[in-house]
């Protein structure tokens, strides 16, 4: 029975203050203010057909309505330390605190920064200023980088990061494996779960078509499996989802800070799942 109230109250925190990421699109502003309650955090990606300042100008309007907001910050579309020091003077007089570093998907990087690592040593000259700092973690196995690498990766940098983003998964079994996985090799870092939110398959192709081609295509490739997943009956629930995480990674040595929902900007179907889900929970 413990164990039972335990994991009740974690999703139910969990579900009260989850992180919604979203893709910098014309319209997806309306969205989040729309649907959306303040006590959200809104996470934005960086596109490389938009660029960062996609990212920053969103993060900014976002922030001015109120909300919670971490910009994406793609080593791959940032020039040099000129251009890092002009985005993190941005973030500092928009009062954005938070930022998630990634490598990003540009084919060539822009510039000085092939990687999160390089990305993040720059921030550390620079003096950042920023409270917070996430990075990925990859639960299933990653295209090119081994497993034991990827979270090898994550110890090195715990150093400068804060907290951890687990990559979209599927499985409930492979995230309560993986979060055992990091804790014994002793990063301690709080981790954010990664998971798809409610979003039908024929909407989302039409989003990622409006990205643009090239992300679009990379987006199809790395995500095939979920397409699959919810065209099948019976495919992919995001309340089965979460339900099946729990009680394990309630336990406080796991040290799972909270839900990161991958939206696909189908912000409102995914709103109205948490709201339902949390009145069933309470």
């Amino acid at each position: 029975m413990r164990r039972k109230s335990v994991g009740r109250a974690a999703l139910l925190g969990y579900l009260r203050a989850p992180r919604y990421e979203v893709l910098p699109t014309e319209d997806v502003e309306g969205l989040v203010v729309t649907h959306v309650p303040h006590e959200v955090t809104i996470t934005i990606t960086a596109s490389p057909r938009r660029g960062m300042e996609a990212t920053i100008n969103l993060a900014e309007r976002l922030s001015r309505q109120g909300y919670t907001v971490v910009p994406h910050l793609s080593a791959r579309l940032i020039r040099d330390a000129m251009h890092l020091d002009e985005i993190l003077a941005s973030l500092k007089e928009i009062r954005v605190d938070d930022v998630f570093v990634i490598a990003g998907d540009a084919r060539e990087p822009a510039g000085q920064f092939p990687d999160s690592v390089s990305l993040l040593e720059a921030m550390m000259r620079a003096g950042h200023g920023l409270r917070d700092i996430g990075v990925s973690g990859y639960p299933e196995s990653h295209s090119f980088i081994d497993d034991d690498m990827t979270i090898q990766a994550m110890w090195d940098k715990r150093r400068i990061a804060t907290y951890i983003v687990s990559n979209l998964c599927f499985d409930p079994r492979v995230i309560k494996k993986w979060v055992g996985r990091v804790r014994r090799r002793k990063v301690e870092l709080p981790i954010h779960v990664g998971m798809a939110g409610v979003a039908d398959p024929a909407k989302l192709l039409r989003v990622s078509t409006r990205i643009g081609i090239v992300d679009s295509a990379r987006f199809l490739r790395g995500h095939s499996n979920w397409f699959l997943r919810t065209l099948q009956p019976g495919g992919y629930n995001p309340e089965r989802f979460v339900s099946a995480l729990l009680p394990d990674i309630a336990a406080p040595e796991r040290k799972v800070a909270g839900l990161h929902v991958f939206t696909f900007n189908e912000i409102e179907p995914t709103e109205r799942w948490r709201q339902q889900m949390l009145a069933r929970a309470a």
